[in-house]
Parts: C-alpha cells; sequence; structure tokens
C-alpha cells in the first residue's frame, strides 16, 4: 500500500516542530533512576556524571534511587515514562544478569537502548589459602580431575559471580563446581579465608583488603584489562582461554524511541565525562576502564551482553522464581 500525500505533508508539518524539540532539549530537569541503593557503585557512578551532565546542558540532572529486586523495579520505571530523554538510567551488567536469571515486567533488550557504556572492570578469582591451584591454567586441571568437588561462592543465586563461574566451567571444556550462594560478599570472602569454600570470583574492591593481607589468593582475571595496581594474578589469555571474558559493566541507558539527535548529545557529554574529574577518578578506584564509544556501540555491547547471560543461565540451569 502507498502512503498518501496528505500523510507525505503531514510528516513535512512536523518535522520543522520536532526538531525544535529536540534542539530545545533538556526544557526541563531530567531524572536520573538508580535502581540500587544510595552507596553503592552505581550510585557512586550516576552523581558525577549528573554533576557533569548538569554542567553541560544547564539544566538539574536529579539522581533518584529506585532500588529492589536485582535492578528490576527501578529498570521497569523508566519503561513507564515517555522516550524523550527526560528520564535516563545509570546501571550496571546487573540489569543483565537479572534479565537472565528472572522474570522482569519488561524485555530488556527491546524496551532499553544504551546512551553510553561508560566503564568496564575485570573481576579477580580467589582461592582459598590451602587450595592447591595458584593459576587458572592449574585450576582447569584440577577441576577436571576433580569433578563436582570444588565450592565456589558467590553474593547469591543470579548474581554475576555466579554467572561469571559458571561461564568460566563452560568455556573450560564443561567443568562441574558446586555454587553456594551468601547474602552479599563479606560472609563469602569469610568463609574463604577459613576453606568453607574454594573459589570465588568478585570485584577487585571488595577483595583488596583479603589479598594484601594473604588471607586469600589471587590466581587469575576474567578479562584481558588487568587493572593497574592489581595482583599480577594470570589472565584469561595467558591461562589458554582465549574465549573467556566476563566482568561487570556500567552505562547510561534510555527508553529505547529516544531520539538520536538527544542520545547522540548525551553520549558526547557522557564520553567527556570520562576524561577526567571526579567520575574519570572513582572509575579507577574500582579498578574500571574508562570506555567510550558511540551510542550504536553501546548499544551493540548491551544487546551482547545480555545475549551472553542469557545463554550462560539456560546452560546451567540458573534460575530465580
Amino acid at each position: 500500500m502507498g502512503i498518501s500525500r496528505r500523510a507525505v505533508v503531514a510528516a513535512a508539518l512536523a518535522m520543522p516542530g520536532l526538531a525544535r524539540a529536540q534542539a530545545a532539549w533538556p526544557s526541563r530537569p531530567v531524572r536520573v533512576i538508580v535502581p540500587f541503593p544510595p552507596g553503592g557503585s552505581n550510585d557512586a557512578v550516576a552523581r558525577p556524571l549528573a554533576e557533569h551532565l548538569q554542567a553541560r546542558f544547564g539544566q538539574p540532572f536529579v539522581v533518584e534511587n529506585r532500588p529492589g529486586a536485582g535492578s528490576t523495579i527501578g529498570s521497569a520505571e523508566l519503561v513507564r515514562v515517555p522516550a524523550d530523554g527526560l528520564t535516563l538510567m545509570v546501571t550496571s551488567s546487573t540489569f543483565s544478569t537479572s534479565s537472565a536469571v528472572q522474570r522482569t515486567p519488561y524485555d530488556a533488550a527491546v524496551d532499553f537502548e544504551a546512551v553510553a557504556m561508560l566503564a568496564v572492570a575485570p573481576l579477580v578469582v580467589l582461592a582459598a589459602p590451602g587450595f592447591p591451584p595458584n593459576t587458572l591454567a592449574e585450576l582447569v586441571t584440577y577441576l577436571r580431575a576433580h569433578p563436582g568437588r570444588v565450592d565456589y561462592g558467590s553474593a547469591g543465586p543470579g548474581s554475576i559471580n555466579q554467572l561469571s563461574a559458571e561461564l568460566f566451567a563452560q568455556k573450560a571444556g564443561g567443568l562441574s563446581l558446586q555454587h553456594v550462594p551468601y547474602r552479599g560478599m563479606g560472609p563469602a570472602t569469610t568463609d574463604l579465608a577459613a576453606g568453607t569454600i574454594q573459589l570465588l570470583f568478585t570485584t577487585l574492591p571488595s577483595a583488596r583488603g583479603i589479598i594484601d593481607s594473604g588471607r586469600v589468593k589471587a590466581i587469575g582475571w576474567t578479562a584481558e584489562n588487568r587493572p593497574p595496581g592489581g595482583p599480577q594474578a594470570p589472565t584469561p589469555r595467558e591461562s589458554g582461554l582465549p574465549d573467556y571474558e566476563a566482568g561487570i559493566w556500567w552505562g547510561l541507558l534510555a527508553r529505547r524511541g529516544t531520539p538520536p539527535e538527544i542520545r547522540d548529545r548525551l553520549n558526547a557529554a557522557a564520553n567527556e565525562a570520562l576524561s577526567g574529574g571526579r567520575l574519570a577518578g572513582y572509575l579507577e578506584s574500582e579498578g574500571a576502564t574508562p570506555t567510550p564509544r558511540s551510542a550504536a556501540e553501546g548499544d551493540a555491547f548491551l544487546r551482547a551482553d545480555l545475549a551472553r547471560w542469557r545463554e550462560v543461565a539456560a546452560a546451567a540451569n540458573i534460575r530465580v522464581e
């Protein structure tokens, strides 16, 4: 069916108005949802980023914490608003892992788009002091000889810790590990140091103290971007696992359908914030690598991350009800 002349004329008349609306953006304060409690890494990323965006665009960028249900409560709030760039969300890899292991009131791959992917950070693989392997390569050999007899901890079912460990087991040839979920990383690291569990995949900030004290061993990283100042443990490629990569990311997301011009302006401003100042300093303290990308590149990264963790969760039969 052809397009009527009336429809073409109506579209042409609407375009100047749309262009003016986009040029005037933001016409009022912008909400920046953080789907986690105050004080965590997402909140610490969102606040200096919001300050930078406010200075750049001349309107308040107001951080609003909406925690709960593995980030799904705050994420659902973004789906309920118009795709006009006046509500954004700073989130992290939990957004992907939650959508992989639980039912959400939205389709993460359809309802959201990346404005900017801000940074990535690997996890460090820790071992109990008496556990024989001292590197990832030795760990693979040991697990092949002791299938299903090694316990690893996590911050809870469906967490990035669990999924990163399961991806490691899959990429290393279908190894078998036993998952021990905890209520947070504090109890998990305590049990690791005591030898109650043998392995832990965790972030550098949460592990730095226990590594520096010599109470556990750092035997590897889950990605190639080994943080400056972190332990000189081998990366996956150095361990003969070039296909293994896992870690955490932080990003700025919008409702899908946000006008491209607004996305591009936000993307440029967010990338500026990564070059210095409070945001860059915080990311360095987290052992994170800034990742300035275009909005399109960030969206491709997000979609690939969502697909990967869904595959891992399905293969390992991980489901959180």
